[in-house]
């Protein structure tokens, strides 16, 4: 038995719990927060490093086998996405500590937030397509807290915007689980990919498929994105970075596994849809990033196009276009929380939210300047940082297959991106500063240091990319070939 396997969703379910009963000791909770953090990373790290040596783990529950009972997996691409989850969790509550406040810290933010963390683990290790509605709900239930956390006009009008979708898209959800089921007969995934193969992916399940699609599109913002960046851009600061760089990549994670492990035998019809689909987001995302002047609109954007940069790896379907999806998707998780941070301190020290009212912050501030300068070459895909290694592999695959469409559009979003965040540098960072010495707020070290630590998070990935790449190669193995997958959860049990 892997009971260990359970440890990434256990520790943070538990620690919530916890800290429920402790919602008005404020140091506990922010001590109870760190250690469980550093805890799941350790655990995570460990499993992680299993893997390696034992190959794909499973946590039977209750000692049911396979296809029968409820089970976790745990295999390289789902435990890189755990690690990189609960890393950077425990940075973002680090800058927590010194911006959310004492009134969120006593009305259960804490307790939220690991609640978040523990559906997002879940989502990544479960086997089976009803365990993963579950953790979606729990994740989703949580983010309808902590979208709303502050009650501001704003965030209630877009908070009813993002429960609404994300109930319909839910509902949507157990409309395709309840289809599949009655079709095939069972929920596990593994066990779906055989019996889908043994009976053929004909109309109905090819119908079943597009289902999927749309649910899982609507939760990472694939086409389906319109939700997005109001959702995004009003919560406060912690809480959007902890949506931009996890909330996202859980829709994008099943994305993933439902198309190359259960629903991978016409890619005519849904691998071309997903192509489309990515094509049209980046369009609409670079389009977005450069129509609006408020930070926090062009920062949202930038999570649209990122979405659609990396599902063009899944449209593309190769082994080393999966390889630079989960390196682009562990990148884009660490930048993504670094930019918002980064986005939400201009703001804190300002007071402003457009562009065109900030100035010559870089005299003020200059660690702030340089570490977005650092943020937006990272986003860009300039070398040796780490959002070039994705860029440089989705970009072959895409060479390979011969998918020029979806590389002409890929990289000309990068461009846009780069432009996108060279504007926010530029009226922002250079020029006459805005603020004299009577209104120049104090940059609080606890802002500051989550952010060098992402910062030289995309420096170290970028530069020890090596020591990275076994892990990757043997995710990207383990999508290319289900059976690999398929053999380790059932183990002749068909």
């Amino acid at each position: 038995m892997n009971n260990i396997i359970a440890m990434p969703m256990i520790i943070p379910l538990l620690t919530g719990i916890i800290l429920v009963f402790l919602r008005h000791n404020t140091k506990t909770q922010r001590v109870l927060s760190i250690l469980s953090s550093i805890g799941t990373v350790a655990v995570s790290l460990v499993i992680l490093h299993q893997i390696q040596q034992e190959g794909i783990l499973r946590l039977d529950f209750g000692g049911w086998l396979p296809p029968y009972g409820i089970l976790f997996v745990a295999d390289s691409f789902s435990m890189l996405l755990v690690v990189t989850t609960s890393i950077v969790t425990g940075i973002l509550l680090i800058y927590a500590f010194s911006s959310i406040g004492q009134q969120f810290e006593h009305m259960f933010f804490y307790p939220f937030v690991f609640f978040l963390v523990a559906g997002v683990n879940g989502s990544f290790l479960t086997g089976d397509l009803f365990n993963l509605f579950v953790c979606f709900e729990v994740m989703l239930l949580s983010s309808y807290v902590l979208i709303t956390m502050g009650g501001r006009k704003v965030q209630l009008i877009e908070s009813i915007k993002y429960v609404t979708i994300n109930v319909l898209s839910s509902w949507f959800f157990l409309m395709g689980i309840a289809y599949l089921y009655g079709t095939i007969g069972t929920l596990n995934m593994a066990h779906l990919s055989v019996r889908i193969a043994e009976v053929g992916q004909g109309p109905l399940l090819t119908v079943i498929s597009l289902i999927f699609l749309i649910v899982f599109s609507l939760k990472a913002g694939l086409l389906l994105y319109f939700w997005l960046p109001g959702s995004y851009s009003v919560p406060p600061t912690v809480i959007a970075a902890l949506f931009g760089a996890l909330l996202t990549k859980v829709g994008m994670y099943a994305l993933f596994r439902v198309f190359t492990l259960i629903f991978y035998h016409e890619p005519i019809i849904t691998h071309t849809a997903i192509g489309v689909m990515a094509i049209l987001t980046m369009i609409g995302g670079s389009v977005g990033a450069l129509a609006y002047n408020d930070i926090r609109k062009i920062v949202s954007y930038n999570v649209v196009i990122a979405v659609g940069f990396i599902l063009a790896g899944l449209a593309i379907s190769t082994e080393i276009a999966f390889q630079g999806a989960i390196y682009y998707l562990i990148h884009d998780m660490i930048v993504k929380a670094l930019l918002f941070l980064l986005a939400g301190t201009m703001i804190y020290l300002t007071g402003k939210t457009k562009i065109e009212e900030m100035s010559g912050l870089i005299r003020n501030y200059p660690a702030l300047g340089w570490l977005f300068f650092i943020t937006m070459l990272s986003l860009a895909g300039i070398p040796p940082l780490s959002g070039f290694i994705g860029k440089v592999f989705i970009g072959q695959g895409a060479i390979e297959s011969g998918s020029f469409a979806l590389l002409i559009v890929a990289f000309a979003s990068g461009i846009f991106v780069l432009y996108s965040l060279l504007r926010i540098f530029l009226n922002s960072f250079w020029g006459e500063t805005i603020i004299n010495e009577d209104d120049d707020v104090p940059l609080k070290r606890g802002m500051l240091v989550p952010c060098i630590l992402f910062a030289i998070m995309t420096v170290a990935i970028g530069i020890g990319v090596e020591a990275l790449a076994p892990y990757v190669s043997d995710a990207a193995r383990t999508l290319m070939n289900p059976e690999i997958y398929i053999e380790a959860v059932l183990q002749g049990n068909r």
